[in-house]
């Protein structure tokens, strides 16, 4: 029997540090029901039955999942943390690829432009050679 309650006072003691390192690593502004100090009071105070209160009704919510007591307030879905690194970011990608898109987009306009006015040039230069008239100073080489 002494054996026993040993482990229980063991498991006690275990899950009350769990939850109070669990409640105060926890973002402020995520833990529901009671305030963080609450919290840490419950659990000081009660450590059995303040540690399963935590673990019911205070801790943040997993994301995708729906926590808490019914009735108690906090248990709605949270969004899922945005992506740490840039090209883990679905957002930053696409913005990447649409101001890739757009850049060659303009490169590829520029190049259209060059040769168009370079098809002019060279077909107003062959219609004067056709009529006979001398080449404009524009079109001469340089020397």
């Amino acid at each position: 029997m002494a054996r026993l309650s040993i482990l229980l006072f063991v498991v006690q003691v275990i899950l009350a540090a769990l939850a109070l390192i669990s409640c105060l690593s926890a973002e402020k502004d995520e833990i529901r029901a009671l305030p963080r100090l609450a919290w840490v009071a419950l659990i000081l105070l009660f450590p059995l039955l303040g540690s399963i209160a935590w673990y019911f009704a205070g801790r943040p919510v997993p994301a995708g999942g729906k926590g808490g007591l019914p009735g108690l307030p906090g248990g709605a879905m949270r969004q899922p943390p945005r992506p740490v690194a840039p090209d883990d970011d679905p957002e930053f990608l696409r913005s990447l690829r649409e101001r890739t898109a757009a850049e060659k987009e303009r490169a590829d306009r520029e190049l259209f432009d060059r040769w168009e006015a370079d098809l002019r040039r060279r077909e107003d230069d062959l219609r004067r050679r056709q009529a006979g008239d001398p080449p404009r100073e524009e079109d001469r080489p340089e020397v």
